[in-house]
């Protein structure tokens, strides 16, 4: 079973820097690539982040590039996305998942997804 445990969200201020956490279990995380979600009440869900299983390829989306960082630690079974810069539109519910890829193109479709509750980021103005 596919187990997922995001953590790290807060309320921060404009501007300001948060580091999420996601430690994962249930399936061979260093040969998947992992993503970062995003929800906001009423939207889908997006890919925000993604890294390749050895952390060789990252792609962030356009609205995030040069604030988020994605990293993984393969030896801990964990990812990370550092957030820095924030704004009040980052503002959302945060999710990982594995991923079936991870491109210059964008974050693939969740792998076996459980989203689980998710780490809520608010960023205040």
């Amino acid at each position: 079973e596919v187990q997922l445990l995001a953590s790290g969200g807060g309320l921060v201020q404009f501007g300001g820097s948060l580091r999420l956490s996601c430690a994962a279990s249930g399936f061979n995380f260093d040969a998947r690539p992992i993503g970062w979600f995003r929800q906001v009440p009423g939207k889908e869900r997006e890919g925000v982040s993604c890294i390749s299983s050895r952390g060789h390829i990252r792609y962030h989306e356009d609205s995030v590039k040069g604030r988020f960082t994605i990293s993984r630690d393969n030896a801990k079974n964990t990812a990370y996305l550092q957030m820095s810069r924030l704004r009040p539109e980052d503002t959302a519910v945060y999710y990982c998942s594995p991923t079936y890829g991870c491109s210059a193109s964008g974050v693939g479709p969740p792998f076996r997804p459980s989203w689980g509750q998710g780490t809520l980021v608010t960023v205040s103005s």
